[in-house]
């Protein structure tokens, strides 16, 4: 009874999962409930066959066996110790017979199950219209079918093992097999039986020898992944002659049957053994050791030449735009000029500095939290013009803890409210902080468009599904809250799953462990729970198929706010290619903070950019768009699941084309074609064989452990060519390298990421000669800090009550050379810890600037020895040191002491003397400057620049 009770509860609680996975997968609409339908029958179709296929193979051979067993067995000691065991099982031999194939089934279906991403690749997959170099075959076959042989091939091991095994128990227990007494130690019908399962299994070791062929594909011996010289020449013939006498040895194994004796089958399964280590270990090694490794760039470049071309294929770096681009050192009059328009877009606020900026200002009410990173998006300014913004949604944290329980956690506070911009160029001189273009509660307008219409006029600024929302809300009936003292919501949208049945809540509180949602009398017929909300997650449970970025970001579009995410598709099975774990190529300091979701650490050597997604932080829809829409693996899925993808030409048109006009180059795609380029940007075998070229990815400076993140940035990418102009300003992702054995700048990748760009997904790499020395992104951070005009500012002494925090270090293509960018903030030591803007670093070839401005650095550094002029002198006279000249002493105590007032000011609270002293500060550095050119000019410096180190 109690078993059976405990069945009854186990499938009930199994039936109300499905049951609540298939209400959550209606409620998204767009045909996503098909998807949840198609798995469910394939897992069961799965599960079904494997497991009947697997206990009808060894209830057969047990059901053989036993009725195999011999009439009369002799007597001995053993014999007699079987027969207690087989007194024992015959009365219950049929319930231990259906008990053992029922677990068998059970656990074989079960893992048979979990291949339903094989099984419907195999049965969808699309031909790629390409064939490997090796085998003349299409592509589609090692992505789609071969996975799939290989799952079939070990299922049928695993049969043919556990029948053999099976057959062995049944003929030793009843006296089949025999270890002790006088005569045969096995009856004929043992020895027939047992000698076809072991030649099913040499056979299926010949089919696997033959598959071995194919998986070389995928071989690591030599220099790069897919077959080499050993492979092509050793390994390859002796996969074929292997299978042929794995076949043999087979068709002997099976002729044992009317044969007595087992000399036959023995003398061919031990050549096979045989054949196994000469042929197919001892021959390859010895190609390897005395053909290849004496002259192996001879023997592989062929086979090297493959594995670049099919990783680069694989990758999307194939039509990577190469140039070779020799920076200038000092600035040119003529190319700034040429470069003029990227200098007001230059970014000063950090996204992974802003957000504790952004919740002091922004937050409003205490149970608000802006996402860490924030993140970068284009949106246009007042004159129409295109400017890099910050952007963030207000997510809920949950109920103030005074106000903690249930109806408030779940029923009240269940959302959160409206969208905060600010330009990234752009400093509010009082505070120095962002200047906000959309903000406060309820939203606010300071930006309108040229037609009078606010630039984020949001209908529904309220977010039910964002990266932080409650594991799940309740609505649409309570009343809920945006704000206090302001007016009262109550949710009418069409997200999430209707509580109108009684069923319904006994579901729900089952799925959340929570006993309220049955009881509460808060919950009406047409109230909806909301859950799964994080728009990366929703869009991975809709499309599994799909390998989702680690950043969504949210656009207002149409008066609504709305998720995109970048989606995957991806394979570790394309031929030749090499494999990267997309956990490791992905991780970067970016990635450590809580809204950049990691990606799993699974092996791929193929990926595209197929789908973008768009999540509703309203309602929840989710939409998928193809955006590759040639890639075969994305027309695969859409064979499997109907109906799911809408085309590009969708993405083009929803709500009034605003959407697509924010779409960007996808940051995880990028970071993986990055570090396939460290090597791959080398096409020719012998130089990718020496790896002299090979580059790395420069650790963050600011953060000195791990790798830098790349940067959305708008830049002017230099001319194709010494007779044209440089490009227009675009909006890019990029991305730095550094030598591999030393720290110099060695090249600059950037990603068009502009959607009406008709070279949207562009990617230009510019080489710097090996000749030509530049100093790294991490060089430049230690220039930056052992300058003598910056140390004596940022250098802070111990137990000092600010602290000063390093920006992103930015690299820019810029009048004919590179330029770093570096804003340095300032926040207090203890309480409200906040960034705000202090000074800007600013590099050109061997020229530094230092100022509170982006504007006056910049002219440091394009104009040496001249500088801001000053409006004022109230330095007042101080001792002077010894070793400097009293005119930079005071110069050097006049900076000392603004920036005490800023820090006194910073830490109470009082913005407004806060500005007045950043300008006295930004004086006085102008005017240290000044002297200490001066003072240059009459005895020069003895400390001598940085060297950069190759």
């Amino acid at each position: 009874m109690l078993i059976t009770l405990a069945v009854l509860v186990a499938v009930f609680f199994i039936v109300t999962g499905f049951w609540t996975d298939l209400l959550w997968y209606r409620s998204l609409g767009n045909g996503f409930s098909g998807v949840f339908t198609t798995q469910l029958r394939t897992r069961v179709l799965l599960f079904v066959l494997g497991g009947l296929l697997m206990a009808a193979a060894v209830g057969a051979n047990m059901v053989i066996a036993y009725r195999l067993r011999p009439a009369y067995r002799p007597v001995s000691v053993e014999q007699q110790g079987l027969e207690r065991y087989r007194a024992a099982v015959d009365p219950h031999r049929k319930a231990v017979f259906f008990a053992l194939l029922g677990a068998l089934a059970l656990f074989t279906g079960l893992s048979s199950a979990g291949q339903v991403g094989t099984w419907l690749a195999f049965m969808n997959r699309t031909s790629f219209g390409e064939k490997d170099a090796q085998f003349g075959m299409d592509v589609s076959f090692f992505v789609f079918t071969y996975p799939f042989l290989r799952l079939i091939l070990g299922f049928l091991f695993v049969m043919v093992v556990l029948s053999a095994i099976a057959a062995v128990a049944v003929h030793y227990l009843y006296g089949g097999l025999r270890l002790q007494g006088p005569g045969d130690k096995a009856s004929p019908s043992a020895r027939a039986h047992l000698s076809v399962l072991v030649g099913l299994f040499v056979l299926l070791k010949a089919v696997a020898y033959w598959f071995d062929r194919w998986g070389l594909a995928y071989s690591e011996r030599g220099k790069v992944t897919g077959p080499g010289y050993t492979d092509v020449n050793a390994v390859l013939p002796a996969k074929t002659i292997l299978a042929a006498i794995a076949l043999i040895c087979a068709i002997l194994f099976f002729v044992n049957i009317w044969r007595k004796g087992m000399m036959l089958p023995g003398v061919g399964f031990g050549l096979l053994v045989l054949s196994a280590i000469l042929i197919g270990g001892v021959y390859p090694l010895l190609i390897q050791q005395f053909q290849v490794k004496p002259n192996e760039l001879a023997k592989e470049r062929p086979y090297i030449e493959r594995n670049i071309e099919a990783t680069r294929d694989a990758f999307g770096v194939s039509g990577v735009e190469e140039q070779n681009y020799t920076p200038n050192k000092q600035p040119d009059a003529e190319q700034v000029e040429k470069y003029s328009e990227t200098i007001p877009n230059v970014r000063l606020l950090d996204p992974m500095l802003l957000s504790p900026t952004f919740l002091q200002n922004q937050q409003l009410q205490g149970y608000y939290t802006f996402g860490n990173p924030l993140d970068i998006d284009r949106y246009p300014d007042a004159d129409g013009k295109m400017q890099d913004t910050l952007v963030a949604v207000r997510e809920l944290t949950g109920p103030p803890g005074t106000q903690s329980g249930w109806v408030n956690e779940h029923l009240t506070y269940t959302h959160g409210y409206g969208f905060v911009a600010a330009p990234g160029n752009t400093v509010d001189p009082q505070s120095k902080g962002p200047v906000y273009t959309a903000s406060d509660m309820p939203q606010s307008c300071e930006v309108k468009t040229k037609g009078g219409q606010c630039q984020f006029a949001i209908k529904k600024p309220q977010v039910y599904f964002g990266e932080q929302s409650p594991a799940y809300s309740i609505v649409g009936v309570q009343e809920e809250l945006d704000y206090p003292n302001g007016p009262r919501t109550t949710y009418d949208g069409t997200g999430g799953v209707r509580m109108d049945s009684f069923f319904n809540r006994v579901a729900y509180a089952l799925k959340f462990r929570d006993r309220n949602i049955l009881l509460s009398g808060n919950i009406k017929e047409q109230s909806r729970i909301l859950y799964d909300r994080n728009p990366r997650e929703r869009v991975q449970k809709a499309a599994p198929w799909l390998t989702v970025d680690g950043n969504a970001y949210p656009v207002v579009a149409d008066g609504r706010i709305v998720w995109i995410v970048d989606g995957y598709t991806t394979s570790n099975g394309y031929p030749y290619s090499e494999r990267i774990n997309l956990q490791d190529t992905t991780r970067d300091s970016n990635t450590e903070r809580p809204a950049v979701g990691r990606q799993p650490g699974s092996e791929v050597n193929y990926i595209r950019n197929s789908v973008k997604a768009t999540v509703d932080a309203y309602d929840g829809t989710v939409t998928l768009y193809a955006w590759d829409e040639k890639d075969p693996v994305l027309k695969t899925w859409q064979k499997a699941f109907p109906g799911t993808v809408k085309t590009k030409a969708d993405l083009e048109k929803n709500l009034g084309g605003e959407v697509f006009e924010h779409v960007r180059y996808p940051e995880d795609l990028f970071k993986v074609q990055r570090s396939v380029l460290r090597s791959y940007h080398v096409t020719d075998p012998s130089a990718f064989y020496d790896g002299q070229d090979a580059w790395e990815i420069p650790v963050d400076p600011t953060e000195t452990t791990i790798t830098e993140p790349p940067f959305y940035l708008t830049l002017q990418m230099p001319s194709r060519d010494d007779k044209s102009e440089p490009e227009q300003p675009g909006f890019s992702l990029t991305t730095t390298y550094v030598s591999r054995n030393g720290r110099n700048l060695t090249g600059f990748l950037a990603a068009n990421s502009d959607p009406n760009s008709d070279n949207f997904g562009e990617l230009r790499l510019l080489q710097v000669p090996r000749e030509v020395s530049i100093l790294g992104p991490g060089q430049m951070q230690n220039t930056f800090k052992g300058n003598d005009k910056v140390a004596p500012v940022l250098n802070r002494p111990a137990g000092s009550t600010t602290q000063v925090v390093y920006g992103n270090l930015l690299t820019l293509p810029f009048g004919g050379g590179f330029m770093y960018v570096q804003p340095v903030y300032q926040q207090s030591a203890t309480g409200a810890k906040y960034p705000v803007l202090g000074w800007v670093l600013v590099s050109f070839g061997d020229q530094i600037g230092f100022a509170t401005t982006f504007e006056d650095a910049l002219k440091q550094v394009l104009q040496p020895g001249t500088n801001v002029p000053t409006t004022g002198d109230d330095t007042p006279t101080q001792p002077t040191t010894p070793g400097s000249s009293p005119s930079v002493q005071q110069a050097i105590d006049a900076v000392k002491q603004a920036f005490q007032e800023s820090q006194d000011a910073l830490k109470s609270g009082d913005l407004k003397k806060y500005a007045e002293a950043q300008d006295k500060l930004s004086q006085a550095i102008n005017n240290l400057v000044e002297v200490q050119a001066k003072a240059e000019d009459a005895e020069p410096a003895a400390t001598p620049s940085p060297t950069p180190t190759n």
